[in-house]
């Protein structure tokens, strides 16, 4: 008998799980097979409306349903984090609970999983109620990305995914805080399919990630698998010394051939003004590295538990990271 735990992360979510919930169970019913069973874990992130009432009755009517509650929001990445920390099945279903992951697609996924797969992942073709801004922003953060990085992602894919039992302990026992799952994924390696989507609109409530989130989610993923930025900075660095040098050369010819240069301050001012910025450009970007070093070095947990499933005993705040273990399908 095989074990499958979908994974679902809600936040402020009251208008939409519901109907989530009733469609997945519709798509799992569709998969339902003699030697295979599911269970739900829905991971409540400091809702601060109705949403963990609504888990909670789920849970009482589906034996299959788990609730975890956070003590407060703790984001996205890390509502996933607890989830997997919290699934002993053979393999986990990570996906949101806004609808905008289709959860029809589960069944090709299991498929995948069947033939052998280790990670099976949903790669957004197009989005229903995308911006060009979001669209054009989007396709930008991973041709930055895959520029800096030596860890590759495919433009598109999602945190919809399956993951095998053996991929799940994997990052189960990488602890760093600020997390990029996409990019962990891609990292560990493993045999990997993918599956196309098109991304329908939210089926209820409003967007939970702002422009300051995909920004912050952004940095995460830049600054966790790089330091293709630290080393720009240095080039270029090098390319302005390289240039001053140029610049001095060329005002010792014209001071020795051609007298006295026209004085003047505006020239210097820009000079002073460009590398002074160089600077503090790169002043920060060091900063950054320093201040996720700094997160990393307190060692505090990456998440705590307000409400734990009965009968679960786990470390709290997933302090648990079990190291990989290699371990098979039946």
């Amino acid at each position: 008998m095989s074990e499958i735990s979908i994974i679902a992360p809600c936040f402020n979510e009251e208008e939409v799980v519901g109907l989530f919930y009733q469609r997945l169970r519709s798509s799992l019913d569709r998969c339902a097979a003699p030697d295979l069973r599911f269970s739900v874990i829905l991971v409540d992130d400091g809702s601060t409306d109705s949403t963990l009432n609504v888990l909670h009755d789920l849970a009482s009517r589906d034996a299959a349903v788990t609730v975890l509650s956070l003590s407060r929001n703790f984001g996205h990445q890390v509502a996933l984090s607890a989830g997997m920390d919290h699934a002993e099945a053979d393999a986990v279903i990570l996906m949101d609970s806004d609808l905008q992951h289709p959860p029809d697609l589960i069944p090709e996924m299991i498929r995948l999983w069947t033939e052998g797969f280790d990670i099976v992942s949903a790669v957004r073709r197009r989005t229903a109620d995308a911006t060009p801004f979001k669209s054009i922003s989007a396709s930008s953060f991973y041709a930055i990305f895959n520029f800096f990085s030596d860890t590759k992602i495919l433009s598109g894919v999602a945190d919809f995914c399956l993951l095998s039992r053996r991929v799940c302990e994997t990052i189960r026992s990488m602890p760093e805080r600020h997390r990029f799952l996409r990019g962990m994924l891609s990292w560990v390696g493993f045999r990997r399919a993918t599956v196309p989507y098109s991304a329908p609109p939210r089926a209820a409530g409003t967007r939970k990630y702002t422009f300051g989130r995909m920004l912050h989610l952004a940095a995460d993923a830049v600054f966790s698998f790089t330091a293709g930025p630290i080393r720009l900075a240095a080039r270029l660095g090098l390319l302005v010394v390289f240039l001053s040098a140029v610049y001095f050369v060329y005002i010792m010819i014209r001071y020795l051939f051609y007298g006295r240069l026209v004085e003047g301050w505006a020239s210097l001012i820009v000079v002073v003004l460009c590398l002074g910025g160089f600077q503090l450009l790169f002043i920060g970007l060091i900063g950054e590295y320093l201040a996720r070093i700094f997160e990393e070095s307190k060692g505090r947990p990456l998440y705590i538990l307000k409400e734990a499933p009965g009968g679960v005993k786990k470390t709290p705040g997933g302090a648990r990271r079990n190291p990989p273990q290699q371990t098979s399908r039946q």
